[in-house]
Order: C-alpha cells, then structure tokens, then sequence
C-alpha cells in the first residue's frame, strides 16, 4: 500500500518545460512521485509527496518548486 497524506495539499510543482529529463527528481525521491514520460518528468502521485524536499533541491534547473513541510 503506497503511503499518502491529506489529499490535494501538497505545494509540489512541476516545470515540464525547463525538465530536460535528468532523472535525478526520480532517484532521490523516497515516494516515488515522480515517473518519466516521452523524456521529462512527470508527477504521478502527488498525494503521496511528503515535501522533503529533496527533488527541488536537487533538480539542476530548478523545475521542481515544493514548500517543505506545508502539506
């Protein structure tokens, strides 16, 4: 059973258009929020974002954008 929080209170963004498709979002996320498609990032679970943080801070382009521990 995938984890989740409070439903549609997540601050979670996501840029497509500066995502060049790194991956790194995928690989440092501990939820698995994140898949890829046709070459980008894609958020697929956005409940299941716990706001660590770790995506924004490692994204090189800064297309993800999360307030840490709002929702």
């Amino acid at each position: 059973m995938a984890l989740k929080y409070m439903e549609n209170v997540v601050s979670l963004e996501l840029d497509q258009d500066q995502c060049f498709g790194c991956q790194i979002c995928l690989q440092v996320c501990p939820h698995e929020v994140f898949k890829m498609n046709q070459g980008k990032a894609v958020i697929i679970n956005r409940d299941a974002c716990m706001e660590c943080g770790a995506c924004s801070k490692n994204c090189p382009t800064s297309a993800i954008n999360v307030k840490s521990g709002v929702g």
